[in-house]
């Protein structure tokens, strides 16, 4: 299946996505030859104010002055959406909503789920972002594209790299990038050795068979992880290759009211050096 309909996601709290990142998404849509939408969500801030509080630090005013910039950076982000998308002749819908706080990450995996791909800019590993991502990737069902907006170029996708190391979710990953790969000048299959005991030399064969039946010739490489974190093995990777796009499955799971995420997984949203497609 081919990747016709893409959601971007535009934060207006507590740091608005920057156009930039807006941009970013518009150009991997023309470049995909898709369809974008984009769904700002405004916020709703969960604050329970009192008369003392209102008295010393005017606690209802300072709310409603949030919420109203929220509400305008999504209006902002969406009116430049709305513009430059129309411009490439990728658009295809801009919504602006107001939910709670909290209810944002839980938004965004409903809508993302009756689109091919979720596109979530991370500016900062605090800003919020990374939260959204988590929830459309394992609450969604369908791929996500994170990137950094000053690190990401889409004026091509003539290099993509896909992590391989047998599991399910790299099996999924691969599967949802295969129109991207497909169209691709240079595919690589990377797997980190000594970073899971079960993981052999080798083991990315069976994957290559697989992607040549679909007409896609790759190579594959083995990194050595013994003695380093997974941070050091993969960057260094990708710093040296420096892909058009990278793909990975996703690895987490909760914990009573913890989230946690599998050590790569969690390298890629806290500072992702290349765009990447995270599939689970």
């Amino acid at each position: 299946m081919s990747i016709k309909d893409i959601l971007l996601q535009i934060d207006t709290y507590p740091d608005p996505t920057p156009l930039m990142a807006v941009d970013r998404a518009v150009e991997f849509a023309k470049l995909a030859n898709a369809r974008i939408s984009a769904l700002a969500v405004a916020v709703d801030l969960p604050l329970h104010s009192n008369r003392f509080a209102d008295y010393l630090i005017g606690l209802s005013k300072l709310e409603k002055e949030v919420e109203d910039q929220s509400l305008e950076a999504g209006q902002r982000a969406i009116d430049h959406f709305t513009r430059t998308a129309k411009e490439a002749g990728v658009f295809e819908d801009a919504k602006l909503v107001k939910r709670s706080l909290y209810a944002v990450p839980a938004e965004v995996a409903m809508q993302a789920r009756t689109r091919d791909l979720c596109i979530v800019p991370i500016s900062d590993r605090l800003d919020g972002q990374v939260e959204i991502a988590i929830a459309a990737i394992f609450e969604s069902g369908r791929p996500v594209l994170v990137y950094k907006p000053a690190k990401a170029v889409f004026g091509r996708l003539a290099k993509i790299v896909a992590a391989w190391d047998g599991s399910r979710c790299a099996a999924r990953a691969l599967a949802e990038a295969m129109p991207l790969l497909a169209s691709a000048a240079e595919v690589r299959l990377v797997s980190v050795l000594h970073e899971k005991p079960d993981l052999k030399p080798g083991a990315a064969e069976a994957a290559l068979r697989h992607l040549r039946r679909h007409g896609i010739e790759a190579a594959a490489d083995e990194v050595d992880g013994a003695g380093k974190s997974i941070q050091q093995a993969l960057g260094g990777y990708l710093q040296e290759q420096a892909p058009d796009l990278f793909v990975m499955g996703a690895f987490g799971h909760s914990r009573l009211r913890e989230f946690i995420l599998g050590g790569a997984t969690e390298f890629i949203l806290q500072d992702p050096p290349v765009p990447t497609l995270l599939a689970h």
